[in-house]
C-alpha cells in the first residue's frame, strides 16, 4: 500500500510539473520578435505560424522550425530553423532580439541585404547558418562577439571587403564556412590563433596573399584538419612550415599563382589524405615521399608543370596525377 501511495504521488508530481511547462508564459520579447518575423517573411512561412504565441498556447503547437526552453517561469526561443522556403527580403533584424538563440538557420532563401551589426547581441549562439542566400556587403565585425559560436555558415552569398579579423575572437570556432563570395585581401593570420578550428573553407572568392602569411603564426591552426583555399588569386611558394599543421587531412591550393617547388616536407603530414595542387605554376619533381605515404589517397596537378617523379617499385598505390604537363 505504501508503495502505491508513493508512485501516486510521483504521478501526481510528474503530471503537476508537465502542467507548469504547459502553462508557462512565453517571454513577451519573444513573442513581440517572432511575431515581428512573421509580419514581414513569406506566405510558405506564415502559413505554417498558427496563432499568436510561437511556443504553443496547450491547443496550438510550436511554430514549425521554432524550439523553446523554459527558463524559470518563462519559456523563451532557442532555436530558430526556417530554411529552403523562399523566404524574400532584407535579413529580419528582429531576429536580434531573440536573446536567447543558440542555433539560427536560415540558409538555402533568398535574404538579401547585409547582416545587420545587432547580429553581435545573440551572446548565446553556437550555429549560424546563412548559406544559399542573396547577402551582401561586408562582414559586421559584431560577428566577433559571438563568443560561444563553434559553427558559422556564409558560404554562397555575394559578401565583399575583407575577412574580418574579429572572427579571431571566437575561441569555440570549430567550423568556418565563407566560400562562394567576393571577399578580397588576405587571410587574417589572426585566425591561425583559433584552438579549436578544425575547418577552414575560403575558396573562389578573390583573396590575395601567400601561404606564408597565413602561418606566420607559431604554433597556429594547432588542430586544423580541412583548409579550402581553392580559386582565389594567391601566389609564392609552399612553405615547408605548412607541414607543422600536423593534424591536416585536406589541403585544396588549386586554381591560384601558386610557385615553386614542392617541399618534401608536406609528404610527412602524417594524416594527409587529399591534396589537389592543379591549375598552378609549380614546377621541379614531385617528392617521392608522396608515394609512399600511407594515407595520402589523391594527388592532383593537372595544368602544372613537373618533371617526372618516380613510383617505386611495389607502391602499395598509385597517385590521381590528372593531365598534368611534364618536363622531361
Amino acid at each position: 500500500m505504501a508503495s502505491f501511495c508513493s508512485l501516486t504521488l510521483i504521478l501526481i508530481s510528474i503530471f503537476a510539473f508537465s502542467v507548469s511547462i504547459t502553462h508557462s508564459k512565453t517571454l513577451k520579447r519573444d513573442v513581440k520578435a517572432l511575431n515581428e518575423i512573421k509580419a514581414s517573411l513569406g506566405w510558405r512561412v506564415v502559413y505554417a505560424w498558427i496563432g499568436d504565441d510561437p511556443c504553443g498556447d496547450g491547443d496550438l503547437p510550436p511554430w514549425s522550425g521554432v524550439t523553446c526552453s523554459t527558463q524559470g517561469d518563462y519559456r523563451v526561443v532557442t532555436g530558430l530553423e526556417v530554411y529552403a522556403v523562399s523566404i524574400v527580403g532584407p535579413f529580419p533584424i528582429a531576429v536580434t532580439n531573440l536573446l536567447d538563440l543558440t542555433r539560427l538557420d536560415l540558409h538555402n532563401n533568398k535574404l538579401t541585404g547585409p547582416i545587420p551589426p545587432q547580429i553581435g547581441r545573440l551572446r548565446r549562439l553556437r550555429t549560424l547558418n546563412l548559406r544559399w542566400n542573396k547577402l551582401q556587403d561586408v562582414l559586421p565585425p559584431e560577428i566577433g562577439e559571438l563568443k560561444r559560436l563553434t559553427h558559422l555558415s556564409l558560404s554562397f552569398n555575394n559578401f565583399k571587403g575583407e575577412i574580418p579579423r574579429e572572427l579571431a575572437n571566437l575561441p569555440e570556432l570549430r567550423y568556418l564556412y565563407l566560400q562562394e563570395n567576393r571577399f578580397t585581401g588576405r587571410v587574417p593570420a589572426e585566425l591561425g590563433t583559433l584552438q579549436n578550428l578544425r575547418h577552414l573553407d575560403v575558396g573562389n572568392n578573390h583573396l590575395v596573399g601567400t601561404i606564408r602569411e597565413l602561418i606566420r603564426i607559431e604554433g597556429g591552426f594547432p588542430v586544423l584538419r580541412n583548409l579550402y583555399l581553392n580559386n582565389n588569386y594567391l601566389t609564392g611558394g609552399i612553405p615547408a612550415q605548412l607541414a607543422n599543421l600536423t593534424n591536416l587531412e585536406i589541403l585544396y591550393l588549386s586554381y591560384n599563382k601558386m610557385s615553386g617547388a614542392i617541399p618534401t616536407a608536406l609528404a610527412h603530414i602524417p594524416k594527409l589524405t587529399y591534396l589537389y595542387l592543379d591549375h598552378n605554376q609549380f614546377s621541379g619533381r614531385i617528392p617521392d615521399a608522396f608515394y609512399k605515404h600511407p594515407f595520402l589517397k589523391e594527388l592532383y596537378i593537372e595544368g602544372t608543370t613537373f618533371r617526372p617523379g618516380v613510383n617505386p617499385i611495389g607502391a602499395h598505390k598509385v597517385l590521381e596525377l590528372s593531365d598534368a604537363d611534364f618536363l622531361v
